[in-house]
């Protein structure tokens, strides 16, 4: 990407209303890994399939007030599994790897308002 498109991708996801910031986050992950990767000073989101990596550094700055250092995300494809003998598939995920500046962390038990 050049510079250029990157400052477009910044100022469109700097616009984002409120509603917006929470379509981008979808919900906090839970896991073992997720939580060794707290130690790193790193938060880890279930976001929209379409959520770009500047908007949801725009969404985690403004909904938990921190300085966001960078964004990683992936494409965790959907399982197939059976139900009821019948063959169905999950719903693919795309998870973002947040990681915090220097001295700033997130408590996910707290309330968003």
């Amino acid at each position: 990407m050049t510079t250029k498109t990157v400052l477009n991708a910044r100022k469109a996801a700097a616009g984002l209303s409120q509603e917006a910031l929470f379509d981008v986050l979808r919900a906090p992950l839970i896991t073992e890994k997720a939580t060794m990767a707290s130690e790193k000073n790193q938060v880890v989101f279930k976001v929209a399939l379409e959520a770009t990596k500047p908007q949801i550094k725009v969404a985690v700055e403004k909904l938990f007030n921190v300085k966001v250092a960078g964004v990683s995300t992936l494409i965790q494809k959907g399982k197939t599994k059976r139900v009821k003998g019948r063959p169905g598939r999950r719903s693919d995920i795309k998870k973002a790897y947040v990681q915090l500046a220097e001295g700033q962390s997130i408590d996910l038990t707290a309330k968003l308002g």
